[in-house]
């Protein structure tokens, strides 16, 4: 978001205003709700059910807005050194919690990193956060959104840092950016923080180092986490995309109104005044999310409950664990093409994994040694729209 907080901070709020509504298009661009509606219902729950296994703390009820007029802003802590598949569920299991009510959901503003190359979207599935509703978030689209009656807004104020941060750095809450906390006290409406716990496990013993970070970043790669996976990912490329199967576990957290911490007027507070208000959030959500590690981060995978439920649900088991999901995403988008959109049931089990292979020959790829990534890499660096 600092590449374009320049050009917006530079602009009179007259200006600010004449610019957002131009930009007001974001909001229908790329969002297909019945897509984001199938990948909950043949994928997200499958993954929910056989894989993650979420648990949701403090959401019986959800929030209602204070303000309105403009939405409220979850926030949520990043994990896992991975592909950020904590972000994913939360999201996929919150529209089905939600009653696939888009007015009582949010819209997630995604790093725009991921929307820039094929390669970091899921199984290089063409726009695939901003089919599910995702906002790049740039400042001025981050504006525009404040007026958006249609959901609210979903952040993670520590960026890409917050997923590469590093397992000897787990649940250490990064540097807060201070957008989604100014956002708040100019339009007087409430942040909800949601704590993500064993979302550190999904990768576990990943680590940082800046220097490699600087090197892949070159290539479209956020960060390049340094673990013993590293050693087969040329043998098994779809292990470019793979998760352990931690239990997610999602805490609501404390919610807080910094619009109400201070008796300044919006126009009059200076940047370390919004500094000193975010490090505030920050610090509540460090003790929040401290609490829910404590109470619900125990035992990260359930490793026998997960056994026993996987000889239940054994049919399902090729589609919904990790090597599985190229298949498992790629025959979905044929299937949601096939279907014009409409409503349609994924078929899971083992013949129908052998049809997914068949008719999807892209996929592959990603169980082909070395010489797999030479496609996925062709594919994978393929502009998307902007």
């Amino acid at each position: 978001m600092r590449e374009e907080r320049a050009t917006t901070t530079a602009l009179t709020e007259s200006e600010l205003q004449a610019a957002v509504e131009q930009n007001k298009g974001i909001y229908d661009r790329w969002f297909e709700p019945d897509y984001a509606y199938s990948v909950q219902k043949n994928l997200g729950e499958g993954l929910d059910k056989n894989y993650f296994r979420l648990k949701w703390v403090g959401f019986d009820e959800m929030p209602k807005r204070n303000n309105p007029a403009h939405p409220l802003i979850y926030f949520g802590n990043h994990s896992g050194m991975t592909f950020p598949w904590d972000a994913v569920m939360l999201s996929s299991g919150m529209l089905k919690r939600v009653g696939y009510r888009f007015e009582d959901f949010w819209r997630p503003l995604v790093a725009p990193q991921l929307n820039k190359i094929r390669l970091m979207n899921a199984f290089l599935i063409r726009d695939f956060w901003r089919r599910c509703g995702g906002i790049d978030a740039t400042s001025l689209n981050f504006e525009t959104m404040m007026h958006y009656r249609g959901s609210n807004l979903l952040i993670y104020p520590e960026g890409i840092g917050g997923i590469g941060k590093g397992f000897n750095h787990r649940y250490q809450v990064q540097r807060f950016a201070t957008s989604f906390v100014r956002m708040s006290l100019k339009y007087k409406t409430d942040i909800i923080p949601i704590c993500t716990v064993n979302g550190e496990y999904i990768n576990p013993y990943s680590y940082n180092f800046e220097w490699v970070n600087r090197l892949s970043s070159k290539i479209g790669i956020p960060f390049l986490p340094i673990t013993w996976l590293l050693v087969f990912l040329p043998i098994f490329p779809w292990l470019f995309y793979f998760a352990f199967p931690a239990r997610l576990t999602f805490v609501r957290g404390t919610r807080m109104s910094p619009w109400q911490w201070t008796d300044k007027p919006f126009d009059q507070l200076t940047r370390q005044d919004i500094e000193e208000l975010t490090e505030r959030v920050r610090a509540q959500f460090q003790q929040d999310l401290d609490k829910a590690v404590a109470e619900y981060g125990k035992e990260p995978y359930q490793g026998w409950r997960l056994l026993q439920l996987n000889l239940r649900n054994w049919k399902e088991l090729a589609f919904f664990h990790s090597p599985g999901w190229p298949l498992l995403f790629a025959e979905h988008e044929r299937l949601y093409r096939k279907s014009g959109g409409r409503a349609f049931k994924l078929r899971t089990g083992p013949f129908s994994l052998l049809k997914a292979l068949a008719m999807n020959p892209p996929t592959w790829a990603y169980f082909i040694p070395v010489l797999g990534w030479i496609p996925i890499l062709i594919q994978g660096y393929k502009k998307v729209d902007s």
